[in-house]
């Protein structure tokens, strides 16, 4: 009798054809837009910051303080013409975040600076977030002391050689002076919008169980199916084990699914391709939690509608909450503390983390072990949850 539940369950899954698509294209196709569309925010070598540079100085110094700006990966300068204020605002309003402006006896003034006498104006766009100023006003202050150390070196030379040659020998250049190691990473590796998004994707698509499971679950008990199987003693654990086993398989082959869609179809596209981390067996513990707590949030919400437009209405809006919640529609880096904290409430965030540890931080199974105990334990909940309603309701019609 079992065996015939499962296939009558796999039976009218395969048959719900808009079923199968919010499972599998649906997430397949996120996992590719946002895998492309964050790529180059994970790309440390693009230019973060674009300014313009307005020189009245026009000594070697000031042309020093522009090959040093320019020497920044991050930041890139823009040739615009701004001879006027006007052009200056309407620059700052399209496409620069920095106007930078040397006045006129800027090189005088880096060694005779008067007090309360800034050295430059700067100019910012409205829209120009605060880590965008400090990353700029720190780059600033580097190219300062990188022109004071070799006038120093220069009026030294005459007199102390051998100190001059030492201020000679520092070298401002970031890049040379810190070997930047991401944590669980070998040292040639970056983390990649690849390998955030298919964790992410992975997690909001299993939840998309709720649609085939309330629909068959409601219409069966519409038809009266429901009845007739427990009038031949069925009980209700064994009842709900037939419909949980095969949304088991289903999320499973979701998972791999999305995996495979990560590290062989993104690449076309010219992404990275997903790296799949060091454990299998902690990927396994991470998706079976996550899928018992799919499922028992399904099944709680199809016992607890009256109709499938219920059901399913409900059911994409719990997804969405907890997506939004849990960090898949915005990471949960970008979060401010509070909000990162009210994260940890969803079971998505949850089921994220434990992903996440797999793919991008390259734990194994002991890193994972609490979340997919604690999304197992909720969806084992949620199911005796559900259970309790369904056998008190079908007590009434009995």
């Amino acid at each position: 009798m079992f065996k015939a539940m499962l296939i009558k369950e796999f039976i009218l899954v395969l048959r719900d054809k808009h079923a199968l698509a919010a499972l599998f294209i649906m997430p397949a196709i996120f996992i590719l837009i946002m895998s492309m569309a964050l790529k180059d925010s994970f790309n440390s070598d693009r230019a973060l910051l674009r300014y313009a540079l307005i020189d009245h100085d026009n000594t070697a110094a000031s042309a020093k303080v522009r090959a040093l700006l320019s020497g920044a990966p991050a930041m890139a300068e823009h040739e615009v013409e701004i001879t006027s204020p006007r052009q200056k605002q309407q620059a700052l309003n399209e496409t620069l975040h920095f106007v930078l402006t040397m006045p006129a006896g800027f090189a005088a003034a880096l060694v005779q600076q008067q007090e309360g006498a800034p050295l430059f104006q700067l100019d910012i766009a409205a829209d120009v977030k605060q880590e965008m100023l400090v990353l700029f006003k720190a780059r600033l202050a580097m190219v300062i002391m990188q022109l004071r150390v070799d006038k120093l070196q220069e009026e030294l030379a005459p007199f102390l050689p051998e100190s001059a040659r030492k201020l000679t020998a520092i070298d401002s250049d970031l890049e040379a002076l810190v070997d930047v190691r991401f944590n669980a990473m070998a040292a040639e590796k970056k983390p990649t919008s690849t390998q955030q998004s298919v964790p992410s994707w992975i997690v909001f698509g299993m939840f998309f169980v709720v649609i085939p499971m309330s629909t068959i679950f409601i219409n069966e008990r519409k038809q009266n199916t429901l009845m007739r199987i427990r009038a031949m003693n069925i009980s209700v654990p064994v009842l709900f084990a037939g419909k949980i086993a095969p949304y088991l398989i289903i999320n499973q082959i979701q998972v791999w699914l999305m995996i495979a869609v990560g590290i062989f179809f993104v690449p076309l596209l010219g992404g990275e391709a997903l790296v799949l981390g060091n454990s299998i067996s902690g990927l396994f513990m991470v998706s079976l939690g996550l899928s018992l707590a799919a499922i028992g949030t399904s099944v709680l919400i199809a016992v607890l509608a009256a109709t499938v437009e219920q059901a399913t209405t409900v059911g994409g809006i719990v997804n969405i909450l907890l997506g939004a919640i849990g960090g898949i529609m915005v990471p949960k880096f970008v979060m401010p503390p509070a909000m990162q904290a009210f994260a940890n409430v969803s079971p998505m965030s949850w089921g994220l983390e434990g992903f996440l540890d797999i793919f991008l931080r390259g734990l194994g199974v002991e890193a994972v072990l609490t979340e997919s105990l604690a999304l197992a334990g909720f969806g084992v909940g949620l199911l005796l949850v559900a259970g309790v309603i369904f056998k008190a309701s079908d007590g009434k019609k009995t």
